[in-house]
């Protein structure tokens, strides 16, 4: 019996599907908000110290807890940040990273046990220099002391207010949005939703409610084999048994976006940055298909028949546009 998977199945229940349990915690969550409230007036009023770093910061981060799609999209916005000049660097949380030392650097090779399994993938794909660590103004100081880079893109930390921000961009997924609209632990809010009137961008992947909003769809066709390498289109699944494995914020969008490619899979849901072995996995032979957020975990005990799915970011034109304005008129401005 896996408790933890057991835990975070619970808890998806209670935010998104059991309104009751909710609405009896709920005066927990007015409390997490309400101090969530006045710690950012302490930063505010200066009590808490911000730290200002010598070039821009931009935020890319969510108010719920678990994934909502930042890591697509900030490979998305690292490579539109080199198309026009600038040497994007990234600093992440490494969240799940078990390493004994922080912060650290992250190289194409990293090991995501230590680091985290998302700065792996930030690496490999965005071409920028990455560093990690709890505290983001040291990883910040870290990134610029070994990069030449003229921007940091920050991996979530949408509230740790020590680091100063220069654009912050919040990120929902279109599906879920805000569960049940409770702070923790009653529902999956970190802050009340009265903060988005007060970012710069808001980005959402799926389908936009507010003409405001930009929209985001993560793509995927192919799947790589973590073995051989090879790449065949997912269509070369959908005559064969095989199963699903995610371990992200919403399995769900995973196995949808199978489901939408003709892949009929048994779908096997794991907690966000889920530690793997190899008993986790089916062993009868038949295809396994997973993100590649999960594929970076199994890659040393990987089987012939493990293949992972790469996605990309597709954004409407016009996020691009305001985006890099906003970078210059508040950097230069």
């Amino acid at each position: 019996m896996n408790l933890k998977r057991i835990g975070a199945s619970v808890l998806d229940f209670i935010w998104y599907k059991d309104d009751l349990f909710g609405l009896i915690m709920m005066p927990l969550g007015f409390i997490y908000r309400d101090i969530a409230r006045f710690r950012r007036f302490l930063y505010r009023i200066g009590l808490l110290k911000t730290h200002k770093l010598s070039v821009p910061v931009v935020i890319v981060g969510n108010l719920t807890v678990g994934g909502t799609g930042k890591t697509p999209l900030i490979i998305w916005m690292a490579q539109v940040l080199q198309q026009n000049g600038y040497r994007p660097g990234i600093i992440s949380r490494g969240y799940g990273g078990q390493s004994e030392a922080w912060p650290q650097m992250v190289d194409l090779n990293s090991d995501p046990r230590r680091v985290g399994d998302e700065p792996v993938l930030l690496a490999r794909h965005s071409g920028c220099p990455v560093a990690v660590g709890p505290d983001r103004v040291a990883t910040a100081r870290m990134l610029l002391e070994n990069s030449a880079c003229t921007v940091i893109l920050s991996d979530d930390g949408l509230q740790h207010y020590a680091l100063a921000r220069t654009i912050e961009i919040v990120v929902i997924d279109g599906e879920r949005r805000f569960g049940n609209g409770y702070c923790l632990p009653a529902g999956p809010l970190r802050e009340s939703q009265d903060r988005l009137s007060e970012v710069d961008l808001v980005v959402v992947n799926g389908v936009k409610s507010d003409e405001t909003h930009f929209d985001m769809r993560v793509v995927g066709n192919d799947a790589v084999n973590l073995v051989s390498g090879a790449q065949v289109p997912l269509t070369d699944f959908t005559a064969a048994p095989c199963y699903a494995v995610a371990g992200i914020g919403n399995p769900a969008r995973f196995f949808d976006m199978l489901a939408n490619k003709g892949v009929s899979a048994i779908c096997l849901k794991f907690p966000d940055h889920y530690q793997y072995s190899a008993k986790d996995l089916p062993n009868d032979g038949n295809p396994v298909l997973m993100t590649e957020k999960d594929a970076v975990k199994c890659q040393s005990f990987a089987k012939d028949n493990y293949w992972f799915v790469p996605v990309a970011a597709n954004l409407e034109p016009d996020f691009a546009k305001r985006f890099l304005h906003l970078l210059g008129e508040k950097h230069h401005g």
